[in-house]
């Protein structure tokens, strides 16, 4: 494609007004929607470049990557690409998502985050969202299941970025003391001859331990029942479900008390059907259906993101494989579902861990091991047998950037299915078939 510097002035100069000027549409739902409605309501989704980063926004979350929590990577986004990322992972109701999104750039430009859920019919409904300026983002799942995350950066900018995920409780934990090795039951384990579940998780102390407040809300009942013994109802405010503390010595709270975070509610015992084992503390929560599990609500188990190991000096480049098949993954813990081919060329999206995620040429993307990849240096020299077309992309309707004449030498940088890379003693770099 011939570069036409009167277009990109035009083009930059719109999307620069774009960022300033007044929009007179209806507020969108997020920063994302309102950048894409001034796209259209400059007629920029009728070239090129616009229609396709409306595309690229529409197919990232049903082509998202699957990852697993705590995750992060840093990455680069090239003023020349029209990219994006796409994520889907897993929570459980009750555990707080925390996504921190920052930046590195000359050019201050945006890059807009969106948070999503799949609902059972198949529709993505956005959740939350923000822009890269001072970009957090919190959430606590409301429900179990598989959750998205967008990024995508606004037209003709470019920079680094450092996305991080991490998952943690969205409540206190109801010892002042926090020591995750005292969770020693859990939820759905069989009780009384596996006639029953268990509707909750025991937390050992110390007899007479305090037991605390894990969010601000109201006492709703103290009461006694032969099960828990001296127990504690309390309601969270703004929230859909009761905590249950059971197995109390004594009860301190009574009903209809407001009381905040860390207040006592009772003395730990083994009151009720617990007088035959250690001191401990029965915790519950129940909703409208039923109890649900609540360890994911004060798990204080919070792993950190696994640092970067990976060059990233290597971001935006373009490497190939080694000299030998390896496994490209869809992440998920790096499983190897497939292999790359000999000499595979790719392009460097992000670093994770010791990780690269990486895109081939028919816009696949995975992961591999950082070890794998070499730079696209001449691997060895091709003598053309007879007239070729050297193509910008490894595909037979791809646009031709200059004719290769029998006889003439070229270095071959790397494969890509039928095709190779290769570059031109004047400096040409293309594909050519096999």
């Amino acid at each position: 494609m011939k570069f036409r510097p009167h277009y990109f002035i035009i083009l930059i100069s719109v999307i620069a007004a774009c960022k300033s000027g007044p929009f007179n549409l209806l507020k969108p739902a997020s920063p994302h929607q309102e950048y894409e409605r001034k796209l259209v309501n400059a007629g920029l989704d009728q070239n090129k470049m616009g229609k396709a980063w409306i595309i690229k926004a529409n197919n990232l979350l049903p082509n998202a990557v699957g990852i697993k929590l705590p995750y992060k990577e840093s990455g680069y986004f090239a003023a020349d690409k029209v990219d994006g990322a796409g994520f889907k992972f897993s929570l459980q109701r009750g555990q707080m998502l925390t996504v921190r999104l920052t930046k590195q750039s000359v050019d201050h430009f945006s890059i807009y985050m969106d948070f999503w859920e799949r609902r059972d019919n198949g529709e993505f409904k956005v959740l939350a969202f923000a822009d890269s300026i001072g970009a957090e983002l919190q959430w606590e799942a409301k429900r179990s299941g598989e959750y998205f995350l967008r990024l995508q950066p606004e037209l003709l900018g470019s920079g680094s970025y450092n996305l991080e995920l991490v998952i943690g409780p969205s409540l206190a934990y109801p010892l002042k003391a926090v020591n995750r090795k005292q969770i020693q039951s859990f939820y759905g384990a069989g009780r009384d001859n596996n006639t029953r579940k268990h509707e909750g998780i025991d937390i050992f102390s110390a007899f007479r331990t305090p037991v605390l407040a894990i969010a601000e809300g109201t006492v709703t009942r103290v009461n006694e029942n032969n099960l828990g013994g001296k127990v504690v109802w309390f309601r969270p405010k703004g929230k859909n479900y009761t905590l249950y503390y059971a197995h109390l010595d004594e009860q301190i709270a009574t009903a209809g008390q407001q009381v905040l975070v860390g207040d006592t509610l009772g003395l730990m015992g083994n009151t009720g059907n617990a007088k035959t084992t250690p001191p401990h503390l029965h915790f519950g929560i129940y909703t409208s259906e039923g109890a649900v599990d609540p360890l994911p609500f004060v798990d204080p188990l919070v792993l950190p993101a696994p640092n970067i190991r990976s060059d990233l000096n290597k971001l935006n480049a373009t490497l190939r494989t080694l000299n030998k098949t390896i496994n490209i993954s869809d992440n998920q813990q790096f499983s190897n579902p497939e292999s790359l081919k000999n000499n595979t060329v790719l392009r460097v999206l992000a670093a994770v861990d010791n990780h690269y995620k990486i895109e081939l040429p028919n816009g696949k993307i995975g992961y591999v091991a950082n070890k794998s990849l070499v730079e696209t240096k001449k691997m060895n020299a091709l003598k053309i047998s007879d007239q070729r077309s050297l193509l910008d992309y490894p595909n037979l309707a791809a646009g031709i950037k200059t004719t290769l004449t029998a006889g003439q030498t070229v270095n071959v940088l790397g494969n890509f299915e039928d095709f190779q890379l290769v570059s031109t003693s004047d400096g040409n770099i293309g594909w050519i078939s096999l």
